[in-house]
């Protein structure tokens, strides 16, 4: 993590749940349509912050291992207490980890790797079981110019550019781009199965 991006999480992870509720949308929405399609015992989420995603997940699938990785410490001890029995792992995610999960799980995290968001990806499928899922919830694009400016400087890249590399190696479920803010920007949900590996 390059400094400023350090410095930015030890600021941000105090105040993330306080404030990102009024434009972090679709977290809980992508948890709950993965439930239709599958019941995941092993779980990986990459990028997972205070652990918000990993409350809601032992919920709706309370039969799973539940795996977190981040590279913020600041994030994860907020995630620390607040959850219990989830494993918590602070490092990189730019190669696969030991093991293989049912679902791996980015919510509003890959926009923020800049660079490292296609080698997350590649990653993520590497780590799938075959007919594993791979979830994305995340800023898609926006048409003005000043709320790109403004979102390249909370280190966010809104460009569209995560979809078709989400879509390649996988069969899409749903794949879908809505508006917020009467459009002024638009998020994207993904969830795709591993049916390259299925095939094998």
């Amino acid at each position: 993590m390059n400094h400023s991006l350090h410095n930015y999480y030890a600021l941000h992870a105090r105040i993330y749940d306080a404030t990102r509720w009024t434009f972090l949308f679709g977290r809980e929405r992508i948890l709950h349509r993965i439930a239709t399609v599958s019941q995941p015992t092993r779980i990986l989420e990459v990028g997972c912050g205070t652990g918000r995603n990993l409350r809601s997940m032992q919920r709706i699938f309370p039969n799973a291992e539940i795996t977190g990785v981040d590279l913020s410490i600041d994030m994860l001890e907020i995630a620390k207490r607040k959850t219990s029995g989830v494993r918590l792992i602070q490092q990189a995610y730019n190669a696969p980890m030991v093991g293989s999960f049912d679902l791996v799980l980015f919510s509003y995290a890959l926009t923020m790797f800049n660079p490292g968001w296609e080698q997350a990806i590649q990653a993520a499928k590497a780590n799938l079981t075959p007919d594993g899922l791979l979830a994305v919830v995340d800023f898609s694009h926006t048409r003005s110019a000043t709320f790109r400016r403004w979102m390249g400087m909370n280190h966010v890249r809104m460009e569209g550019h995560l979809w078709p590399e989400t879509s390649t190696s996988l069969e899409p479920i749903i794949n879908e781009r809505i508006p917020a803010y009467a459009g002024i920007w638009h998020y994207g949900m993904f969830i795709g199965r591993n049916a390259a590996q299925t095939a094998c």
